[in-house]
């Protein structure tokens, strides 16, 4: 079944909105920014990071299709110790790369780049695969509570989410990891949708994020400067697909649905892969040789999106 939508989007890149005149007298500067013209083939870096109970091993699949594709690609370690540190790390981080850069983030990251971006001139795109997009005050616990559809916690009045394990790490009642339990991971995280082999691994492997990854408010808000696209999972059993869909709406990102589970990554790369793509692709120098004009571009083979005067027209797709 598909599904059509129309997200506004709150900025274009500023090669859509400058006259073509202007365009001419800045090519020299966007040439040397970009290592040669708007026909040199340059691409952007494609930053990556991950989220909470994760590492940057689920990315695997997505950088050998950017790399194959001629995409400079960093899959950059999130600290995972609190959104003002992980934010902080990140934005040191951006700061070391020349040139255009493509910034996506799956899960408690898309939280980090939302802060991390703020401000930084090099990052064109913005991609939220299933993924927080907070606006300035808020917290990511209270995002995934926003609609019901979270799986951390099976009891609303439970004083910590039943779903999770605790580890103390001082006498101080805040300062503690939080790590999926074993046997709620493949629910939580995969929606069952993977083999048990394959799901006891990356349990095994996830990584414990602190709970100030959660509790840390939002100070700087990129997605309001920045264009946005975002990948919503249809089956997120971690934030909740209606909080999910929510923060897509809001942030006016250009919009596609996949059948997955929050893990995304693990199950359908390549329609993660190619969502980065149409954001890599408008984000590059050949949008200044196409201006505004309607634009077409495959997602996934199935989701087709079409840009005019501003509106992103997007065909959301659902399997089975």
């Amino acid at each position: 079944m598909m599904r059509i939508r129309h997200a506004a989007r709150r900025a274009f890149p500023l090669a859509v909105l400058v006259p073509a005149t202007a365009l001419m007298a800045a090519a020299p500067s966007l040439a040397s920014q970009n290592g040669g013209g708007a026909g040199s083939g340059a691409k952007p870096t494609v930053v990556l990071v991950h989220g909470a109970w994760a590492d940057d091993s689920g990315w695997d699949e997505v950088i050998r299709s950017l790399q194959a594709k001629g995409y400079p690609v960093v899959a950059t370690a999130n600290p995972l110790r609190g959104l003002d540190g992980d934010s902080a790390y990140l934005a040191a981080r951006l700061k070391t790369i020349e040139g255009p850069v493509v910034l996506a983030a799956h899960s408690y990251g898309g939280a980090v780049i939302t802060n991390a971006a703020a401000g930084n001139p090099n990052v064109k795109s913005l991609v939220y695969i299933a993924a927080f997009a907070p606006d300035k005050g808020e917290t990511a616990l209270e995002l995934a509570a926003k609609y019901p559809g979270s799986h951390l916690s099976d009891d609303p009045d439970a004083p910590f989410p039943t779903a999770l394990a605790a580890i103390p790490l001082s006498s101080d009642p805040a300062d503690i990891d939080t790590y999926i339990k074993p046997d709620k991971f493949g629910d939580v995280f995969l929606s069952d949708r993977l083999a048990a082999d394959e799901t006891a691994a990356l349990a095994a492997r996830q990584r414990p994020a602190h709970v100030a990854t959660t509790t840390e408010a939002t100070s700087a808000v990129a997605w309001k400067t920045i264009p946005s696209w975002y990948l919503v999972a249809t089956d997120d059993r971690t934030i909740g697909t209606d909080n999910v869909r929510f923060m897509a709406e809001r942030a006016g990102a250009t919009t596609v649905e996949v059948d997955a589970p929050h893990a995304v990554l693990e199950t359908d790369p390549d329609d993660v892969t190619d969502l980065i793509l149409r954001a890599a692709h408008d984000s590059g120098p050949a949008l200044a040789e196409t201006g505004a004009g309607d634009r077409a571009a495959v997602l996934g083979g199935a989701a087709v999106l079409a840009v005019a005067g501003g509106t992103a027209l997007v065909v959301r797709s659902r399997r089975g």
